[in-house]
């Protein structure tokens, strides 16, 4: 059998199938939404609908859905269409501070392959009480300072977002002080203790005032502290850092008990009330495990290893204190660097093992690839060998298919390991490697033959054909019932729904040998010598 050309697209074919596997993309996502704390099992949304498919579409398509994390929330229903909640979602665990909180995840869907983007907002519910990180606040006062004078205090944390986080704190009444709630930029709310009046520390020394602190919850939640006040001899001057912020970048993978940056201030005041110590101010848990200050020197250090892919940048407050209980507030901005540490990572959402040998253009495979690092060291490549007849087709947002090339032969190689590799563009490049095994299966037409010649009639017999389409050319045959190279047959088809008739213009295979069967063949009328597929 001559061997068929193979035919190559061109640039615009491919552009075209390009086109094609996009526009199976939807651009606008479907959103939804649950209140935290909601129980498994729970529905969240009819997809079928949503999606305008046909009942029944979806297991039919077997479709899927796919999340962006490694933690999967949802769960699909294919018979009823039904998207149900996989686990008791919370949101301060999935979202911590950041608002609005929302999970993305895709619907996958196959024969043919489709996409549709989804968002799932996770609503929050009042179920945090505001929380200080000490049980007391020691505060030391000079007598001689002047009302309107602005103390800051410690703050509270409430892991609730929106009106149900922190609001206002109150302070138990008395007639020397009040407090004023100041907004900060980063969207969190401090306290500050403000002077009403004159102190004379001969006629009080001390006072002792609760502070609380309010969410906006209905009802509101709330948490309260003991501030403990001593007023204290003249010191005229708080301690002043030389710089503010202090700004520093680490790399990720700094050893620990490394030293960051030193800091300094200054106090003008002599002896004792000069004298000044350094520490972290209102440090959350977070930047208590990871850095740690030299009461001394002011030399910041590494506790805890740092990793880029969980948290960028830390905002460190740091205070200066002299011995007369004055204290200067300061800032140091630590940026971390990201290195290259975290290998690509493939996931297969959809693999076939194997494939018939003479379907071009077909699925083998269908996977995504990401990087947890950033810049450089998240960008990825995908690769397959040249050798292989495959090729990799981008289909949306790090997914790809792995698709035949051409139609392949099952005689020449049945089975191959294809390695997909995942390169990123860090320094040193890291990378990760997939193999599948794929098996092709012979896809053959049975058929009965009848043999007729315009003079004398052959036996009837029986071959078998591969599927496809075959060139004509003469044959060598003797009188055993094949075809002889002095004769010229015609192959047609009939339109007859019980049998197939050929007409032979060129006989299909050389060598063609027919078995025997014992059947008497008749020429057919209306076409001469010709074969009769029954």
């Amino acid at each position: 059998m001559e061997k068929l050309e193979r035919i190559h697209p061109n640039r615009q074919v491919l552009a075209f199938i390009l086109m094609v596997f996009f526009s199976q993309v939807r651009s606008e996502p479907i959103r939804y939404s649950v209140p935290e704390e909601t129980e498994s099992g729970s529905f969240v949304a009819h997809l079928t609908k949503d999606l305008g498919l046909k009942t029944g579409e979806l297991a039919a398509r077997s479709a899927r859905v796919v999340s962006d994390d490694d933690k999967q929330p949802l769960q699909l229903d294919r018979q009823t269409g039904d998207l149900l909640l996989k686990e008791k979602l919370d949101r301060e665990e999935l979202c911590g501070p950041t608002e609005p909180c929302v999970l993305h995840f895709q619907v996958l869907l196959e024969m043919p392959v489709q996409f549709f983007q989804g968002e799932l907002s996770i609503q929050d519910i009042n179920d945090h009480s505001p929380v200080f990180p000490d049980k007391e606040v020691l505060l030391k006062i000079p007598e001689n300072s002047q009302p309107g004078t602005l103390f800051p205090l410690i703050l509270a944390q409430d892991m609730d977002v929106g009106s149900n986080g922190l609001q206002q704190y109150t302070i138990s009444p008395n007639s020397h002080f009040h407090i004023l709630t100041r907004n900060h930029s980063e969207g969190k709310k401090y306290p500050d203790l403000v002077q009403d009046k004159a102190l004379d520390r001969e006629e009080q020394p001390e006072f002792s005032l609760t502070l609380m602190a309010l969410d906006g919850g209905s009802p509101p939640r709330s948490g309260t502290v003991m501030v403990r006040i001593l007023i204290m001899d003249v010191n005229d001057n708080a301690p002043e850092f030389v710089h503010t912020p202090y700004e520093v970048q680490v790399l990720e993978n700094s050893p620990l008990d490394s030293p960051l940056l030193s800091v300094t201030a200054r106090d003008v005041d002599a002896g004792n009330f000069g004298s000044v110590s350094y520490g972290l101010f209102q440090a959350p848990d977070e930047i208590k495990q990871t850095f740690s200050i030299n009461e001394v020197t002011g030399e910041i250090r590494l506790k805890k290893k740092l990793d880029f892919e969980k948290i960028k940048s830390y905002h460190v407050e740091i205070e200066a204190t002299d011995g007369g209980g004055l204290s200067g507030k300061g800032t140091v901005v630590i940026e971390v660097v990201d290195v290259n540490d975290n290998a690509p990572e493939l996931s297969i959402s959809s693999l076939t093992s194997s494939i018939p040998e003479n379907a071009p253009e077909t699925v083998v495979s269908i996977f995504r690839i990401r990087d947890k690092d950033s810049g450089d060291n998240g960008k990825m490549i995908c690769s397959i060998p040249d050798n292989l007849p495959f090729i990799l087709k981008p289909i949306f947002k790090n997914f790809y298919t792995l698709v035949t090339e051409r139609p392949l032969d099952r005689e020449s190689r049945a089975e191959y390991n294809i390695t997909i590799t995942i390169t990123d563009l860090g320094t040193p490049r890291l990378k990760t490697e997939s193999v599948s095994s794929l098996f092709l299966f012979s896809v053959l037409l049975f058929v009965a033959v009848r043999l007729c010649r315009r003079n004398r009639a052959a036996s009837g017999g029986r071959c078998s054909m591969p599927e496809g389409h075959f060139p004509g050319h003469l044959v060598d045959v003797s009188g055993t019932g094949t075809l002889s190279q002095s004769y010229q047959y015609e192959v047609c088809l009939t339109g007859d729904s019980g049998t197939g008739e050929f007409k032979f213009l060129k006989p299909i295979f050389p060598n063609l040998l027919v078995q025997d069967t014992g059947e008497d063949v008749k020429e057919n009328p209306k076409y001469r010598n010709s074969f009769v597929f029954n």
